[in-house]
């Protein structure tokens, strides 16, 4: 194994309540306070004496895990070499069993994501909404949302996952928090690595990767390419992309590290069916999906960033971040085809502190990102298919060009004290700047739609660390979310007039949207008891404002299908968060059996709507359950049986038609070498072969009737994989 960088940990006494190798967060009553205190009286600095500890005794995921547990709130820490144990196709596979997360593929590699409810109805094909994401550390959210073509998961060491407000000292305001994906680099990859996955509907995906550290210098690169025909029909796909980073330490208080992803992905496009469609024909496609042969492709989209750290001394860091983000598409899905210009550059700073104040231990935070979309962000559309409102025109005519440009600047600064011996108080406050703009520039017109509105966000919560193995959390903080350009010019009902020429029927500009806001209480906790290790969260949210997505036009031979956006009426969302990790039995040499389950509670309605009273809002399943039961022995054998639950999901804001619940189980079978050195598996999904909507993409009032809003499941599949390691 490469040598380490030596950890500098604080006194072990206050660190997180689960761990073994315990790690102190510092924490401070507030900005205001502090300052006032600062002059007010002599504040002392505590200087921590270096503690130097071998990575087999600390690791990098215990000390993740560690600062995650120093949160007053939920969160899930996702290890890539436990996922590793099976098919890792996409975020789906990413993100089973992890409580609080609904993460549902649809025949492509976007999978819709939601936390607490976060972007309910945007379907898995769009930029995702209400969850802020970065890797490591640095943005990969943009005004125009999150693309999901640079979200490879094998490219990846860990995921950490803030759900809600406890996000906010990595700058997310987000209703649904926020996403770390974090890279492997050279101290924690095989020098040489190869990975091989194959199986049903003509899916395989190969990996080769290498990192190691040379001195004061460290690298990783990882490539990566992918190919499946896809369980419905039309729905073939392809990707392949790399990742790669280099890091040097100058010294023990300077080091720095670039990174560079690049990634392809070309998509066809199914189309939507019926309850009675899946019931009877699930492999079936639209009709129009397949006359037009629509497709998404992501030609290329690129990710170049720095991060640099700076250990002023034993107790502050600053951290500087700077990111170029160029993510183009081009859609091929309606009667025009639409190419689209996303490019954003992004700086972060952040400082932190840890102080000895008044006898009390505390930690300041202050940071800053801001990201801004260039100028060359738009669309430039032509006709695709001669019908519909450019009847007449041929394909490869102009119809219309708009911008999608806008801007988030954050300021946060959060403060942890320790009031008494292991309760601890969290404060802060966030200051949000966003700036939203979308100009239909051709045809030429006098339109502009532009937003520019500050908003707030303060946080306030608390700790106990009752003992080792039981913590208890609450907090009340409030999100904001701005509405995206793209939503802004596709919610509008400002349309071109007749005699527009082939931008007849088109919106000529956006139309104003609010941000949306939420007020959140959270309460929890998490341990370890003789049933296993838990981990329970309870949210309440008030939602003002709330950014819905409705299909306000079906996709016909004439016409392309509109999905259009807007604020709701006050809206309620609150659930349950629970995981359980269970050891059942221990038989030594005969090996170990454990249950892990995870269980998502989500009651989103409407408060008291004029036209829908307090109807549930489609999209998500109330009841989401997984669960794992498995078997290992300390040669490297394993095998386990697992299953999936979801409770019916209504397709209408009236809730007048349901998509149907569903049972799913599987079976695993593989081998993973003591010396890490290889690991085979053998995956089964949908043993039963059932028939289920994966995801639900709204409409407003179906009137009872079985309209085409569901993306089908994948049928029975059998996977098969095998890495090898050089280490």
């Amino acid at each position: 194994m490469p040598q380490q960088r030596p950890l500098t940990l604080p006194v072990p006494r206050c660190a997180g309540p689960i761990s073994h190798s315990r790690r102190l967060a510092w924490s401070l009553l507030g900005v205001g306070v502090m300052v006032g205190s600062a002059q007010a009286a002599e504040v002392q600095v505590m200087q921590l004496p270096s503690v130097e500890v071998s990575g087999e005794d600390y690791s990098e995921i215990q000390a993740a895990q560690d600062a995650l547990h120093t949160i007053p709130g939920a969160s899930n820490l996702v290890d890539m070499a436990e996922v590793a144990s099976g098919r890792i196709s996409g975020n789906e596979d990413l993100f089973r069993y992890q409580a609080g997360i609904y993460a549902k593929a649809a025949n492509n590699e976007g999978a819709k994501i939601s936390i607490r409810g976060s972007g309910i109805n945007r379907g898995p094909g769009a930029h995702a909404s209400g969850i802020y994401q970065m890797f490591d550390g640095l943005p990969l959210t943009g005004p125009g949302g999150t693309p999901y073509e640079l979200l490879e998961p094998l490219w990846l060491s860990r995921v950490e996952v803030l759900r809600g407000a406890n996000g906010f000292d990595r700058g997310s305001l987000a209703l649904g928090g926020a996403i770390d994906y974090i890279t492997h680099t050279g101290y924690d990859a095989p020098r040489l690595q190869l990975r091989y996955e194959a199986g049903s509907h003509g899916y395989t995906k190969r990996q080769i990767s290498s990192g190691q550290v040379l001195g004061d210098a460290d690298y990783y690169v990882s490539l990566t390419d992918s190919r499946y025909d896809g369980y419905q029909d039309h729905s073939a796909g392809s990707s392949q992309g790399v990742a790669a980073n280099f890091g040097y330490r100058f010294s023990p208080e300077l080091e720095t590290r670039f990174y560079f992803r690049y990634r392809e992905t070309d998509n066809d496009t199914p189309g939507r069916l019926t309850r009675y469609q899946i019931s009877h024909d699930p492999r079936a496609a639209s009709a129009v999906n397949v006359a037009r042969d629509s497709k998404r492709l992501q030609p290329g989209s690129t990710w170049i960033a720095n991060k640099t750290t700076w250990h002023l001394d034993d107790s502050s860091k600053v951290v500087a971040g700077l990111v170029y983000h160029d993510y183009p598409m081009d859609l091929r899905e309606g009667t025009n085809r639409m190419k689209v210009a996303y490019t954003d550059v992004s700086a972060t700073l952040d400082y932190s502190r840890d102080d000895l104040l008044f006898g009390h231990q505390s930690k300041t935070t202050v940071g800053f990102r801001s990201t801004t979309a260039l100028p060359n962000s738009g669309v430039s559309e032509h006709v695709r298919t001669p019908v519909g409102n450019t009847a007449g025109y041929p394909v490869g005519t102009r119809t219309r060009d708009y911008s999608y440009l806008g801007s988030d600047n954050v300021l946060h600064l959060s403060n942890e004290l320790e009031l008494m011996p292991d309760l601890w108080l969290t404060t802060g406050l966030a200051a949000i700047y966003t700036r939203r703009q979308t100009e239909v520039t051709y045809p030429v017109n006098s339109d502009r739609t532009s937003l520019h509105d500050w908003d707030y966000a303060p946080r306030l919560g608390l700790r106990y660390d009752y003992r080792a193995d039981l913590q208890v959390f609450g907090n009340l903080s409030r999100s904001v979310e701005p509405p995206h350009p793209w939503s802004m010019i596709w919610g509008s009902n400002l349309y071109f007039p007749a005699g527009s020429g082939a931008a007849t029927g088109l919106q000529r500009a956006g139309v104003k949207l609010q941000n949306q806001t939420a007020t959140t209480l959270e309460l929890g906790g998490r341990g370890q008891a003789w049933f296993g290790q838990w981990d329970l969260a309870w949210y309440y949210s008030q939602v003002r404002h709330e950014l819905l997505s409705v299909e306000t036009q079906a996709a016909t031979a004439t016409t392309s299908q509109v999905i259009g956006e807007s604020n709701a009426s006050p809206t309620i969302h609150q659930g349950v968060e629970l995981a359980l990790d269970s050891p059942l039995w221990d038989g030594g040499a005969r090996g170990k059996l454990a249950l892990r389950q995870a269980y998502t509670f989500s009651d989103f309605h409407y408060e008291d709507d004029q036209r829908f009273g307090s109807n549930p809002l489609p999209g998500i399943p109330v009841h989401y359950y997984q669960a794992e039961l498995r078997y290992s022995h300390p040669s490297g054998v394993y095998t386990g049986i697992n299953v999936q639950h979801a409770s019916k999901v209504a397709v209408d804001y009236a809730n007048s038609y349901d998509a149907a619940p569903y049972t799913l189980f599987g079976a695993t079978l593989g081998y993973a070498a003591p010396s890490e050195s290889w690991q085979t598996w053998l995956d089964v999904r949908n043993l039963t072969n059932e028939r289920y909507a994966s995801t639900v993409t709204p409409g407003y009032d179906d009137q009872g009737l079985d309209a085409a809003r569901s993306t089908p499941g994948d049928g029975l599949g059998v996977y098969a994989g095998v890495s090898w390691s050089l280490r």
